[in-house]
C-alpha cells in the first residue's frame, strides 16, 4: 500500500502541477459566474437557465480535464519512458495503472469542487427580468481568485515552490471562502422583492457529474495505455456523444415493443407494414377486450402468447442493440438538471447511491480492459 499510495499522490501532484490544469478549473469557474451577470429577457426561467449550463460547464471542463490528465500522466510517462523506470522496481502493472487512476480521480474531484462552489454562487446571484446583476458578490469572487494567483506568485517568488500547485490550493481556500462571504454577508434581488437563495441541490446534481468524470477518466487512461492526447481526445468525444443518445440509438432498440405504448408504436415509421398490422391487431384485441391502455400497461396487459408473436415478428428487443447499451455508458443516468427544473425541495440521495454503484461497476470494467491493455504494451527507455 505505501507504493501505491507514494505513486497516486505523486501521479495527483503531477496533475495540479499542470498549467493547462489550473486554466482549465479557473476558466471553468469563472464562466459560471459570467452566466450569472447578464440579462437573459427568458420569461422568468432564467435560473434555469443558469442551472442547466453552470453543469453542462461543469460537466464539459471535466471531459477535457479527464482527457488532459489521462494523457499527462500516463501517455506522456510512457513515451518519455517514465513509466518504465518506475516499473523497474518492484512495482506491478496493475498496480503503478491504478494508482494512476486514483491520483487522476483526486484531481478531478478538486477541479468539480471548484465548479461546484462557483455553481452554487452563480445559483444564488441569478436574477430575472425585474432583478439586477449582483455586483457585490462578482466583486468578492474576483477579489478570491485574484488573491489566489497572488499567493501562488508569492510562493514562488519568495519561497522557490511552484507557482501552478500552490495557486491551485489557494483557490481551493479562495473560492471556498469567498463563498462563504457571498452567502453570509451579501443580499441579491432575484426577482421584484424576492431575495435569492443558494439552490442546495446542486451538490447532488454536482456528484452526479463527478462519478460520470469518474468513468470518462477510466476510459481515458484506457486510451492512454494505447494511444496518445489527440486519439484520446477523439475517442472519448465519440464515446460521450453516443452515451448521450444513447437511449435513442440503443435502448428502444433493446427492450421489448411492449414495454412501450402499442398504440404509439403502431403509428410508429421505425416498423414495417406486417409488424404495424400485427401491433394494431393486438391493439384492437387488447382494446376491445379490457377497454382502453396506455402506456407502459401493456407490459402486463399483453399475454405470454402475444409477445412471443411480437417477438417472432422481430419486436421483441435486439441482442445487438441490447450489447451496445451495455457497453455505452449512459451519461444521462448524472444528468439531473431537468430534476432541478421542476422546483421539488428535495433530491433523493439514494439515486446517487445507485448511480454510485453503476460507477463502481463501469469504471471496474474499464479498468480491468486498461490493465490488459498496459499489460501487453511494449515500454522502452
Amino acid at each position: 500500500m505505501r507504493q501505491f499510495i507514494a505513486i497516486a499522490i505523486n501521479a495527483f501532484m503531477e496533475l495540479v502541477r499542470q498549467p493547462v490544469f489550473l486554466l482549465l478549473t479557473t476558466a471553468s469557474a469563472v464562466f459560471e459566474i459570467f452566466l450569472a451577470t447578464p440579462y437573459y429577457f427568458a420569461f422568468g426561467d432564467e435560473p434555469k437557465l443558469v442551472k442547466n449550463s453552470v453543469l453542462a460547464v461543469m460537466l464539459l471542463a471535466g471531459l477535457f480535464g479527464a482527457v488532459l490528465s489521462a494523457s499527462a500522466s500516463l501517455a506522456r510517462e510512457i513515451r518519455t519512458g517514465t513509466a518504465l523506470a518506475v516499473l523497474s522496481k518492484p512495482v506491478g502493472r496493475a498496480q503503478f495503472l491504478l494508482a494512476k487512476y486514483a491520483g487522476l480521480v483526486m484531481a478531478l474531484t478538486l477541479m468539480t469542487y471548484v465548479n461546484l462552489v462557483a455553481a452554487l454562487i452563480a445559483s444564488r446571484m441569478t436574477f430575472d427580468a425585474y432583478g439586477r446583476t449582483d455586483f457585490g458578490a462578482l466583486a468578492i469572487f474576483a477579489a478570491g481568485v485574484i488573491a489566489a494567483y497572488a499567493v501562488g506568485g508569492f510562493s514562488n517568488f519568495f519561497l522557490r515552490r511552484p507557482f501552478v500547485s500552490d495557486a491551485f490550493f489557494a483557490l481551493l481556500v479562495m473560492i471556498t471562502l469567498a463563498a462563504f462571504i457571498i452567502f453570509q454577508f451579501t443580499t441579491q434581488v432575484q426577482t421584484m422583492d424576492v431575495m435569492a437563495k443558494v439552490d442546495w441541490r446542486l451538490v447532488p446534481a454536482s456528484v452526479l457529474i463527478l462519478f460520470a468524470l469518474w468513468i470518462l477518466a477510466a476510459l481515458a487512461l484506457a486510451c492512454s495505455t494505447r494511444l496518445d492526447m489527440i486519439p484520446t481526445l477523439a475517442i472519448c468525444s465519440a464515446l460521450f456523444l453516443l452515451g448521450i443518445m444513447s437511449d435513442y440509438l440503443f435502448g428502444r432498440r433493446a427492450e421489448p415493443v411492449w414495454q412501450y405504448d402499442l398504440q404509439a408504436e403502431a403509428a410508429s415509421s421505425r416498423w414495417s407494414d406486417s409488424q404495424k398490422a400485427l401491433l394494431k391487431q393486438i391493439v384492437a384485441r387488447y382494446d376491445n377486450d379490457q377497454g382502453q391502455t396506455s402506456g407502459t400497461a401493456w407490459q402486463s396487459t399483453v399475454s405470454a402468447a402475444d409477445k412471443a408473436r411480437l417477438k417472432e415478428a422481430g419486436m421483441g428487443g435486439s441482442w445487438w442493440a441490447s450489447v451496445l447499451y451495455s457497453a455505452v455508458p449512459n451519461w444521462q443516468l448524472f444528468w439531473f438538471a431537468d430534476a432541478l427544473a421542476t422546483g421539488k425541495s428535495t433530491f433523493h440521495w439514494g439515486y446517487v447511491g445507485k448511480a454510485f454503484v453503476y460507477v463502481v461497476g463501469y469504471a471496474g470494467a474499464a479498468l480491468s480492459v486498461a490493465v490488459l491493455l498496459f499489460g501487453e504494451r511494449e515500454l522502452s527507455g
